[in-house]
């Protein structure tokens, strides 16, 4: 299937404003696109890329005083399955853990497994190890946290959202990776595009999304505290300890955001010029 996607994105600032942008594909869905995934800038600007240390493609630029609009419309290609799942898949002991996943297991800015780790063994301690484990997780995230837009809290931590019962989808996600992380089980952040697609539409402003992947059976798998179910579609962006590594933006002084849209839409398959309609 072919999904369109992309955003239009307004800051405007004081002065010229250094930003940091993870606004790209990762490059794992790269080989996914179907048409560019430029990144427009008006008024037109310098920008440069680069990779950051979790492997996601980071834009940097200077944002000149005044309105900066930043926009793309691309096409990429998706499987049209939904996530992977994989009941047998098992839990690794930690000393078998390859050296590169072992960062995942750690307190992070937002997943504050300190604070915790005596709930999350209480609760979760007697079942069973592996894929069932997380899923026990991600159920009970799931109906802890009552989601609401209108209270999204970008300083609240996985600690928070515990306590406060109520979030974004961010939260959802910072929580189950907290909880895994404590139960012993390797846990990243994701951030990405997830239309609904498959799935009744929902009246909530389409927004990026937040989800986490689980080291498991020797891969990672990826689960969705939010939606509790398997989604099609999924087009990830960015991936880190949390959602500090996979911020959509980062400014070095004052960057107000005056407007903010992301679509992601199923189109139908179809031929070049098809497609160059499309988008």
């Amino acid at each position: 299937m072919l999904i369109k996607a992309g955003y239009d994105i307004t800051f405007e600032t004081d002065a010229a404003t250094p930003m940091s942008l993870l606004l790209s594909l990762h490059p794992s869905r790269e080989g996914d696109l179907r048409s560019p995934q430029d990144i427009v800038f008006d008024p037109v600007i310098p920008q440069r890329q680069t990779v950051d240390s979790f492997g996601n493609v980071c834009t940097r630029i200077v944002a000149p005083p005044g309105r900066l609009s930043i926009s793309a419309d691309f096409l990429v290609a998706d499987s049209g399955l939904p996530d992977a799942v994989a009941p047998e898949a098992a839990q690794i002991p930690v000393e078998a853990l390859p050296d590169d996943v072992m960062l995942y297991l750690m307190a992070s800015r937002y997943c504050d497994t300190d604070k915790l780790a005596g709930i999350a063994w209480s609760l979760f301690g007697q079942t069973p190890q592996g894929w069932a484990r997380v899923q026990a997780i991600v159920d009970y995230v799931h109906e802890r946290i009552r989601f609401n837009y209108m209270q999204a809290d970008a300083t609240r931590s996985a600690f928070d959202g515990y306590q406060q019962q109520v979030g974004v989808c961010r939260d959802f996600a910072h929580l189950a990776v907290a909880f895994c992380r404590c139960m012993n089980i390797p846990a990243r952040y994701c951030t990405g595009y997830l239309g609904d697609i498959g799935v009744p539409p929902v009246p909530d402003p389409m927004d990026f999304s937040a989800w986490f992947e689980v080291y498991l059976g020797g891969r990672w798998y990826t689960f969705d505290a939010r939606h509790n179910t398997p989604r099609i579609g999924r087009i990830v962006m960015a991936r880190g300890r949390d959602a500090t590594d996979c911020a959509i933006s980062t400014s070095f002084g004052a960057a107000r955001l005056v407007s903010f849209a992301v679509h992601t839409d199923a189109v139908a398959d179809g031929t070049k010029a098809d497609l160059v309609r499309a988008a």
